[in-house]
C-alpha cells in the first residue's frame, strides 16, 4: 500500500508551496499494526529548516496574520474546526495508519479533540487585551498583549494531531507564525492539517511543515537565530537539551514532558467504577500516554481484592488490529518502543516483580503488539515503578494511610498527572492539594477539555497548554506610558 498526497507525496510545507528536501532525501514511514513501509515523506535538513523560518519571518513581519484584528484571526481558525471536522473519517484513518492508534481513539478522541481545540482558541482569539493603570504620574500608562513573532512547534509521536493543535491553535490565536517539526515516526496528519490550514484561508508562509529527523530537522529549528520561541512535547531527556539550549539563546519555552503518574484508590472508592478507570487510565493510546496512570496505588484493606479484579479483566481487553472498531488496546508505535516494554517487564520479574497477567509481545500480522500487564510486589524504588516505561504496562502497591499514599504518589521525578478513586469528598480536595502533578483526576481518568489547561512540575517540564493560560506563553506584554502634559 502506498499513501500519496493531493499537494505532493508527502512534501515539505514551506511558505505556502510543497517542495522536495533539499537534498532529495526521503525517509520511511511505517504501519505499526504490520511493520510495514507504507509511503515515504521528505526528510529535512538545515536549509529546508532554514527555508520555513524565513518563510514563517517574513510573513510575520509583513502583518499578514499578526496584523488582522483577533476576531479575524478567529473566524479563520473556526474554519480549521471545521474542516477537520468535515475530513474526520480521512484523518482519524492517517492517525491510525501513523501511529497504530485504534481507529475508534482516533475518530472520538483525537480528531473530535483536534477540532475542540481550534474553535476554543478561535474564541479566545479575540479576548487578548491590556490593562490600564493607575500611576502616580500626568501620564496614561497601559499594557498591550503581542504576538511573540516565529514559534518552533516540535511534536511527538503519541498523539499527533492533538498535540500539534495544542501549540498551534493559541500560537495563531495570538498572531504569530508557526514552523512545526512532527514526530520522525508520525508526519502524516501534519501534513494533511498543512492542507486544511491553507484551504480554510491561513496565510501562506503562517503554518510551515518540516519532516525529518530530530536530531538534524528539530536540532536546526531550535538552533536557528530567526525563532522567536520553542513549544516542545517530548521525552524528559530530550526536553532537558531542548530548555538548556534555548536557555542559553535567551528564547522562552514551554515544554510538556513525561510522566509516571499515580492512580490512588482508597478504600471508600467504588470499586467497581474504579477499575474501569484505572484499566483506562494505563492501556488509554496502548499506555504511551505522558498522562496515563501506569503506578497504582491502593488502600491494604481493598488491595487483593482489586488485584483479583484486574487479573479478571485485563485479560479481556480487546488488542488487535487499530482499524477494527472493537480494538480497544492497538500495537506500539514502533519496534523500538515495544523493545523498551520488554526490557522494563523483564527487568521486573529480575526484581522479584509478580506478572498479574499480561507480560509478553503479542504475534499479530507482523506488527508491535504487546499484552496488557499488571505486576504487583515490587518495592518502590524498582525502576520499574520510578521510570516512565510508556507501555500497558501497570505497577500495584498497597499503602496502609492517606500520607503514605501521599508520599508514595509523589516519589517518582514527575508531576504531570495523578488520580483520584473515593467517596469522599473532603478527601477528594485534601489529597488533590498535596498531589505533585498538573492535573489531578477524581474518580476518572484522562477528563480533558481545551478549556482546562494542563501541563507539568518537577521533570514533566513547565508551562501550560489549554486554557486561557496557555495564550500567556504566545504573547509578550509591552507597556506604553503616554505623557499627557
Amino acid at each position: 500500500m502506498t499513501t500519496t498526497f493531493e499537494n505532493g507525496p508527502g512534501q515539505l510545507f514551506i511558505g505556502g508551496q510543497w517542495r522536495e528536501a533539499a537534498d532529495g532525501a526521503r525517509t520511511e514511514v511505517t504501519d505499526p499494526a504490520t511493520g510495514q513501509v507504507v509511503t515515504t515523506v521528505a526528510e529535512a535538513g538545515a536549509a529546508d529548516v532554514d527555508a520555513a523560518v524565513r518563510a514563517a519571518r517574513e510573513t510575520f513581519d509583513a502583518g499578514d496574520w499578526s496584523g488582522l484584528s483577533g476576531r479575524e484571526r478567529g473566524r479563520v481558525l473556526h474554519r480549521v474546526a471545521e474542516l477537520i471536522r468535515e475530513n474526520a473519517e480521512e484523518i482519524a484513518a492517517l492517525e491510525s495508519l501513523d501511529v497504530g492508534k485504534p481507529i475508534t481513539l482516533a475518530g472520538a478522541v483525537d480528531v473530535t479533540n483536534a477540532a475542540n481545540d481550534y474553535e476554543h482558541f478561535a474564541a479566545l482569539a479575540h479576548s487578548l487585551d491590556g490593562a490600564v493603570r493607575d500611576i502616580p504620574l500626568n501620564a496614561l500608562a497601559y499594557t498591550r498583549r503581542e504576538a511573540i513573532g516565529v514559534v518552533a512547534a516540535i511534536t511527538p509521536f503519541n498523539f499527533p494531531l492533538i498535540l500539534a493543535g495544542s501549540k498551534i491553535g493559541p500560537a495563531l490565536a495570538a498572531g504569530n507564525t508557526v514552523v512545526h517539526k512532527p514526530a520522525d515516526e508520525t508526519p502524516l496528519s501534519a501534513l494533511r492539517m498543512a492542507r486544511l490550514f491553507q484551504e480554510a484561508g491561513v496565510p501562506d508562509g503562517v503554518v510551515n511543515v518540516v519532516t525529518g529527523a530530530g536530531p538534524v530537522a528539530g536540532e536546526a529549528l531550535l538552533r536557528h537565530p530567526g525563532v522567536d520561541k520553542v513549544a516542545f512535547t517530548g521525552s524528559t531527556a530530550i526536553g532537558r537539551h531542548v530548555a538548556s539550549t534555548a536557555g542559553a539563546a535567551l528564547k522562552p519555552v514551554t515544554m510538556e514532558l513525561g510522566g509516571n503518574a499515580a492512580h490512588l484508590v482508597f478504600e471508600d472508592a467504588d470499586l467497581e467504577k474504579a477499575v474501569g478507570a484505572v484499566i483506562k487510565a494505563f492501556v488509554f493510546n496502548t499506555g504511551q500516554f505522558c498522562m496515563g496512570g501506569p503506578r497504582l496505588l491502593v488502600a491494604r484493606p481493598v488491595y487483593a481484592t482489586l488485584l483479583g479484579i484486574l487479573a479478571e479483566a485485563v485479560p479481556g481487553v480487546p488488542v488487535g488490529d487499530p482499524r477494527d472498531p472493537a480494538t480497544v488496546v492497538g500495537p506500539m508505535a514502533g519496534e523500538k518502543h515495544l523493545r523498551k516494554v520488554e526490557e522494563y517487564v523483564e527487568l521486573a520479574r529480575k526484581e522479584g516483580g509478580r506478572i498479574v497477567c499480561g507480560g509478553e509481545r503479542l504475534d499479530l500480522n507482523g506488527g508491535y503488539y504487546y499484552r496488557p500487564t499488571v505486576i504487583s510486589d515490587l518495592p518502590n524504588d524498582s525502576r520499574v515503578v520510578q521510570d516512565e516505561i510508556f507501555g500497558p504496562v501497570l505497577t500495584v502497591q498497597p499503602f496502609d494511610s492517606e500520607d503514605e499514599a501521599v508520599a508514595l504518589a509523589n516519589s517518582t521525578p514527575y508531576g504531570l498527572a495523578s488520580g483520584i478513586q473515593t467517596g469522599s469528598l473532603a478527601r477528594a480536595h485534601r489529597v488533590a492539594a498535596r498531589l505533585q502533578a498538573g492535573i489531578v483526576w477524581v474518580n476518572d481518568w484522562a477528563m480533558l477539555d481545551p478549556a482546562v489547561p494542563f501541563g507539568g512540575v518537577k521533570a514533566s517540564g513547565f508551562g501550560r497548554e489549554y486554557g486561557p493560560e496557555s495564550l500567556t506563553a504566545y504573547t509578550k506584554v509591552k507597556s506604553v506610558v503616554v505623557s499627557l502634559d
